[in-house]
C-alpha cells in the first residue's frame, strides 16, 4: 500500500487525526505570520507526506490538514465556511454545496492550466466522444453564473466550482482463484451461488449506485437517471437489497477501506463492490484479485478543489498557488502511479516516463516493472 492514504480510508474513522499522524500527514500547530500556510479540508484523498515535502520545496506553502469522513465535509461547508481554506470533495457533493453560497467561484483566468483541465469535466466527453452522464457528472455542476453565485450555469462562464484533482471509475473485486470462472456482469453480486460470499458497500451516496447498476443487469428495472432517482426507484431498488440480505446472499456490508480488503484477503468474500488501491492491497499480499471490467460499465467518481467564500487577501492568493502548482503535473503523476487519473492529463504526463504513461494510460503491457508511487 502507498503512502497515500486512500481517498476513503479515512471514512467512518473516528481516530481520522490519529490515522494522518501515522501516515506523516502532522502540521505544526504555530505558524509564523510570514509563513504560508493552507487549511485543507477533506477526507486526505490526494495528498500525503511526499507530496506535501514536493509543494514545500517548490512553493514554500505548507498544509494544515482537517480529515473528516464525506458527511462530515459538507457540514463543514455549510455551517463553518470560515475554518478552512480549500476543500476537497466530489462531484455529486455539489448540489448540496453550492446552494448555500459558501462556495467561491474559482477564477479561471487566475488557473495556469485551465484550459487543459480533462474533457471528462468540462464537456462530458473523451476524444470527442460524449460520455454517459447520469447522476451528478461534472458538466453538469462545474460552472458558476458568477463569482458568488449559488446557481450553477449550464453553459462555461468564467467561474468554476472545482478544479479537478483526480477521477477515476469503480466496479467489483472478485477473487478468481475461488469463483473460477468468467464474470462479466453487476448482476453476478445477487448472484445466490456466492450466497454467504458476496458484500456491498454501506456508504449510501455510494452503495445505492452500486445497488441500481445490479438491479438494471438483472433486467428488474431500468432507471432514466440512477443519480435523480424517484422514491418508487429507490424503494424498489432497497426492497431487492433488503431480499437479498434476508436470504443470506451478504457475508458483510463495509464501510471502511480495510473492511473490504480483509473480507476479499481471507477469502470470506469472493466478489464485492471494491475499489482500485483495495485491490492492489489484497494482491500486495500475494493473494489473486481482479477488479473486473463489467459489460455494463462502471461507475465513474471524480473530486476536485474549492474554495470557500469567506477566502480573500492573502490567503486567497495562496489557494490560487496551491491549486496551480497541484495541477502542474507532479502530484498528476503521483497519483497516476496509484491507479488514479489526473484532472490535467498533459502536465501529468510529462512527469511521467513513457513505459509508465503507456501501462497506466493507454492500457499498454508493461515494458518494464511498473511502481506505484513510494
Amino acid at each position: 500500500m502507498t503512502k497515500l492514504i486512500d481517498r476513503r480510508s479515512l471514512l467512518k474513522t473516528a481516530g481520522a487525526s490519529a490515522a494522518l499522524a501515522g501516515f506523516g500527514l502532522s502540521a505544526p500547530a504555530v505558524h509564523s505570520a510570514n509563513e504560508k500556510v493552507v487549511r485543507y479540508l477533506g477526507t486526505a484523498t490526494t495528498m500525503g507526506s511526499e507530496i506535501d515535502k514536493k509543494l514545500f520545496e517548490d512553493t514554500g506553502i505548507k498544509v494544515k490538514y482537517i480529515p473528516v469522513t464525506t458527511d462530515e465535509v459538507t457540514k463543514r461547508v455549510l455551517t463553518q465556511p470560515n475554518s478552512f481554506d480549500i476543500v476537497d470533495t466530489e462531484y455529486f457533493s455539489l448540489p448540496k454545496l453550492v446552494p448555500s453560497g459558501n462556495i467561491l467561484g474559482m477564477d479561471s483566468k487566475r488557473i495556469k492550466e485551465f484550459d487543459n483541465i480533462s474533457t471528462t469535466h468540462t464537456l462530458g466527453e473523451i476524444g470527442g466522444k460524449k460520455i454517459g452522464d447520469q447522476g451528478t457528472a461534472p458538466k453538469k455542476v462545474f460552472y458558476l453564473k458568477d463569482e458568488k453565485s449559488s446557481e450553477f450555469s449550464p453553459e462555461p462562464t468564467r467561474w468554476a466550482t472545482l478544479i479537478p484533482t483526480v477521477f477515476n471509475a469503480d466496479t467489483l473485486g472478485i477473487r478468481p482463484d475461488l469463483i473460477k470462472r468468467p464474470i462479466s456482469t453487476w448482476a453476478e453480486l445477487l448472484n445466490p451461488e456466492f450466497r454467504g460470499k458476496a458484500s456491498i458497500l454501506n456508504i449510501p451516496s455510494i452503495g445505492i449506485m452500486d445497488a441500481a447498476m445490479v438491479v438494471e443487469s438483472m433486467g428488474e428495472y431500468t432507471f432514466p437517471d440512477k443519480g435523480n432517482m424517484t422514491k418508487k426507484e429507490i424503494d424498489l431498488t432497497i426492497n431487492i437489497l433488503i431480499e437479498a440480505k434476508k436470504a443470506g446472499q451478504f457475508r458483510a456490508l463495509w464501510n471502511e477501506f480495510n473492511q473490504s480488503v480483509n473480507l476479499m484477503a481471507s477469502g470470506e468474500v469472493v466478489i464485492q463492490s471494491m475499489w482500485s488501491p483495495a485491490v492492489t492491497k489484497v494482491r500486495s499480499m500475494g493473494i489473486p484479485c481482479i477488479y473486473q471490467p463489467l459489460k455494463e460499465g462502471a461507475r465513474a467518481w471524480g473530486a476536485g478543489m474549492a474554495f470557500p467564500r469567506t477566502l480573500k487577501g492573502r490567503k486567497l492568493d495562496a489557494a490560487y498557488e496551491f491549486v496551480n502548482w497541484y495541477t502542474s503535473g507532479w502530484a498528476g503523476a503521483f497519483l497516476f502511479r496509484q491507479g488514479y487519473y489526473s484532472g490535467v492529463m498533459d502536465t501529468a504526463k510529462q512527469h511521467m516516463e513513457s513505459y509508465e504513461w503507456d501501462y497506466w494510460m493507454l492500457g499498454k503491457a508493461a515494458t518494464q516493472d511498473i511502481k506505484g508511487p513510494d
